[in-house]
């Protein structure tokens, strides 16, 4: 009996590692985003002037990471960040990350294109709901939730739900864990079982250097393709100066953008947490990804768009 209950997780973990070897024999060359000490220094006056301006209660440098990556010259990104490479829950933002992967999926054959698959990739982005980015978790990586499982099956099960974390780190992004479903009121069954046996995965976890990456390279064409990037942008897409503009249009980076500006972002909320991931097109012509995290702060809804306005200051100047 201990030989049948080890043979099929045995056959389950050398399929994975044969995807996986395959998946980093067949992906492009991870994007590189050096670091340019001209954007260096726009990074370090915005986070200066966030904790000069909120002091009550006071901003702490480890409560907020940036990533700033100039696209003026689409060809040769240019990067600067502030605690760039800090693992943070990255609360909502995380569903750009299962965007890109349905978009991966779909496009190897592995997951059927479908109105009901549509409709919670919109619900997801666009809205930030909850449960359509469960059902898309389960489409991407074969789970469910539900009852506690034996040690053997959740072995399994953990495995599979790995698909996703799998692929971003044979694209080489680093220290990232994009496996859990996020949750209104938390976990419970198999998915809380899972949560206590695998610390330190036991959250999503994004830096602002991986966000802004993922974000450029759909920004860019480069995500999966240039038609399903552009697809992703769609979603993504913002409209901080219409009548009927929504909490992540105006509460985020586009409360700090001047009129005529474009917006493309995916913002992320919770009692602790406030998020975004912004793709920026100024009128005068600059391009921008602009990746804020905060934490301990959620309900200060001015910290991110006081960095934006630095941002936008720097890179709209002749």
């Amino acid at each position: 009996m201990k030989l049948l209950n080890r043979t099929p997780l045995f056959a389950v973990l050398l399929l994975s590692l044969g995807l996986v070897q395959t998946a980093m024999s067949q992906s492009p060359s991870p994007l590189v985003l050096p670091v340019v000490p001209r954007v260096q220094e726009i990074v370090d006056r915005a986070a200066q002037a966030a904790f000069a301006k909120f002091t009550a209660p006071p901003l702490q440098p480890r409560e907020l990471a940036i990533t700033l990556v100039d696209l003026r010259t689409p060809h040769k990104p240019e990067r600067g960040s502030y605690r760039g490479t800090e693992q943070i829950y990255p609360a909502s933002v995380v569903k750009m990350f299962y965007l890109a992967a349905a978009h991966q999926w779909m496009e190897d054959g592995k997951l059927a294109d479908s109105a009901e698959l549509r409709r919670a990739m919109r619900d997801m982005i666009v809205d930030s709901y909850n449960e359509p980015t469960g059902y898309i978790v389960d489409c991407l990586t074969g789970t469910t939730s539900g009852p506690e499982l034996s040690p053997a099956e959740m072995e399994i099960w953990y495995e599979k739900r790995n698909a996703v974390n799998r692929w971003f780190a044979a694209l080489g992004y680093q220290n990232i864990n994009v496996n859990r479903k996020p949750w209104c009121e938390g976990p419970y069954g198999r998915e809380m079982q899972s949560v206590k046996l695998h610390p330190p995965n036991h959250r999503n976890w994004l830096t602002t250097d991986a966000t802004a990456r993922l974000l450029v390279e759909i920004a860019t064409g480069r995500a999966v393709t240039p038609e399903r990037s552009r697809q992703m942008r769609q979603l993504l897409e913002r409209r901080p100066f219409a009548a009927d503009a929504d909490k992540q249009s105006l509460e985020y980076t586009g409360a700090a953008l001047p009129a005529g500006a474009k917006l493309w972002s995916k913002a992320g909320w919770t009692s602790t947490a406030r998020h975004d991931a912004a793709y920026v097109e100024l009128p005068q012509g600059a391009k921008f990804v602009l990746v804020v995290f905060t934490e301990n702060h959620a309900n200060e809804k001015a910290i991110i768009p006081t960095v934006a306005r630095e941002v936008v200051a720097a890179l709209a100047a002749p």
